[in-house]
């Protein structure tokens, strides 16, 4: 139970695609932000949940050609075009300490992926199995749409093999992949990074971590009030 010295953490439930390159740099940007927060003297209280949200869930798992070709075919832009567009985020995510390798990237059906997070968040390593595919489908050009390659990286991060085979095999943690998109759907969410603070505050897109600190400090000093009145009453 909560009292006035110790008040509930923050819940910052985050919609996100692991084939999303700005929600690899909301992620980073929101752990700087809340990072900085953390040398407060009353520093705020987090937790971080990640949910599904399939930006692309025609994709093939073996998708034919690169990034770009990708992006000509789905978004009806050139060649040229594509090649733009991933120029510029490439530059943003430098800007938050991440290396994008676009060049070797292999573009997925990520639902998999999803089903082995909500198996990594009942296990306890949602965040480490996140960025473990993030880091692994953007930077290192692993494959993150097939089981076995999903495996080697859960187990890279700490999971598993045969229990993650069995989860994603099973495809019993699809239920809650699609439980997680009815939420965005109910919550008006059709864009991703999009964060949602205890419920109740909407960020959308790769804000730049200022954004993150300020809103975490603003939560956490709200909830200092409630929990002094509660405890007052």
């Amino acid at each position: 139970m909560s009292t006035a010295t110790t008040p509930a953490p923050i819940t910052i439930d985050v919609w996100s695609d692991i084939a999303c390159p700005w929600c690899y740099i909301g992620k980073r940007n929101l752990e700087t932000g809340l990072a900085a927060a953390s040398d407060d003297a009353d520093a705020p209280q987090v937790e971080i949940v990640y949910h599904s949200f399939e930006l692309s869930p025609d994709t093939p798992v073996d998708f034919v050609g690169g990034e770009a070709d990708y992006l000509s075919q789905h978004k009806g832009i050139s060649a040229a075009q594509a090649h733009q567009m991933l120029e510029r985020v490439t530059g943003v995510a430098a800007d938050a300490g991440l290396e994008y390798r676009f060049d070797i990237l292999q573009h997925t059906n990520t639902v998999k992926a999803h089903e082995l997070l909500h198996y990594a968040k009942e296990q306890g390593r949602q965040l480490e199995v996140a960025e473990r595919l993030m880091s692994a489908y953007f930077l290192e050009g692993r494959h993150v749409g097939r089981v076995d390659d999903l495996v080697d990286l859960a187990a890279e991060a700490g999971l598993d093999p045969a229990s993650t085979r069995d989860a994603l095999e099973s495809a019993r943690y699809l239920p809650a992949v699609r439980a997680d998109q009815a939420q965005a759907s109910a919550y008006g969410i059709n864009g991703v990074p999009f964060f949602v603070i205890d419920g109740k505050y909407g960020v959308s897109g790769a804000q730049p971590p200022e954004a993150f600190t300020q809103v975490a400090r603003q939560v956490w000093a709200e909830h200092r009030e409630e929990s002094a009145a509660a405890a007052a009453v």
